[in-house]
């Protein structure tokens, strides 16, 4: 017999709806949150190999659906925010109604938004990305704790840079910080505890982006593009296959404008910031590299800028910018200029010394 399962899986115990194909619900109740329960709920209820276990996206999804998949089922992780959108009833809301709205809705196909869940390699390569992002953020934390500091004593901070110990103690001994010397030395500790982590965990993420490594060296082949970059955008997107065109891959991480078409009105806005938004600020970071001259793409940022300003020409440069490292990471080749609408001018003005320009049409 065919069944369908539901899971709203929270840290403690999860709640569970199972039906049959016609709709029938023919198990409900609750088990804990581990892996003797949920393996026992599958013994249970007799689930056979390749039956469908439908979830939320959150914390314990990934973990979640690894197990299940290595017990033989097939586990469908549903964005959580489509799932509250497609409820019969919003209004009602409890843990058993969501595992039968998981359960009824995975039965009936309803759901669109499934979250891609990736392979280990790739979740370890997020991870190290995540954990360094978040000791940059106390660092960076830090060094605004200690300019608020002076600023707050009405004083300027007398050291300009804050990268290295030394900065750090100079900044202590400066003239004027002997007030709040020592709230400076407490943000100095976290400042250099977190630093300490991040030399760590750059370690971890160079052994994981190993596994990487011809993807790495591929995808810096395009100008601008660092190992930073290529490693979060080989986490983002898990592999290439998944997007069937570069312009998908460019609105899952974001970086495609908002459309309104009604009525006839059709209107563009700002970009919908639905991906990941790491991944957008460095390749809007990679994208600055388009205003200097000798950039292959130097020709769009010229463009767009002198149309739209500098902020739109680096957005506009690094939507390109992500397509062109999808279709270079699908196709498995290098960057290539001569695949762009640009070509190389061969007795550049003096004036103005551009080295790439758009192609003529004949």
């Amino acid at each position: 017999m065919t069944i369908y399962i539901g899971l709203d899986l929270h840290s403690k115990r999860t709640v569970y709806v199972a039906q049959d194909a016609d709709g029938r619900t023919i198990a409900s109740g609750s088990v804990e949150t581990s892996s003797r329960g949920l393996i026992g709920l599958l013994e249970d209820l007799g689930a056979a190999e390749g039956t469908e276990v439908a979830m939320e996206s959150g914390t314990q999804a990934t973990w979640a659906a690894r197990l299940l998949e290595a017990a033989g089922m097939s586990p469908v992780v549903i964005d959580a925010a489509e799932v509250r959108a497609k409820a019969r009833r919003r209004a009602q809301k409890s843990d058993l109604r969501d595992a039968w709205e998981l359960c009824d809705g995975l039965r009936r196909d309803i759901y669109v938004k499934r979250v891609y869940v990736p392979p280990l390699r790739v979740e370890r390569l997020r991870r190290a990305l995540s954990r360094r992002r978040h000791f940059v953020e106390i660092c960076t934390s830090q060094v605004n704790a200690a300019s608020f500091l002076f600023r707050s004593a009405g004083l300027r901070r007398p050291v300009r840079y804050l990268r290295t110990e030394n900065h750090w103690c100079c900044l202590c001994d400066a003239e004027g910080a002997e007030a709040f010397r020592h709230h400076l030395l407490l943000h100095f500790q976290v400042w250099l505890a977190a630093r300490r982590a991040i030399l760590e965990l750059e370690e971890e993420l160079a052994e994981a982006i190993s596994c990487f490594g011809e993807e790495s060296s591929l995808l810096q082949s395009l100008p601008g593009v660092g190992p930073m970059t290529s490693a979060a955008f080989i986490a983002a997107l898990g592999c290439p296959e998944r997007f069937g065109r570069s312009a998908e891959a460019a609105s899952y991480i974001g970086l495609v404008p908002s459309g309104y078409d009604t009525g006839g009105v059709i209107r563009r806005g700002r970009i919908t910031k639905s991906g990941p938004p790491y991944l957008r600020a460095l390749l809007c970071e990679a994208a600055h590299h388009a205003a200097r001259s000798s950039h292959p793409l130097n020709p769009y940022w010229r463009r767009i800028c002198s149309r739209g300003g500098y902020g739109k020409a680096v957005v506009a440069v690094a939507h390109r910018m992500a397509r062109i490292l999808w279709a270079m990471w699908r196709g498995g080749r290098d960057f290539d200029v001569s695949m762009l609408n640009v070509e190389r001018v061969s007795a550049p003005e003096s004036s103005r010394r551009h080295i790439y320009r758009l192609r003529r049409s004949a």
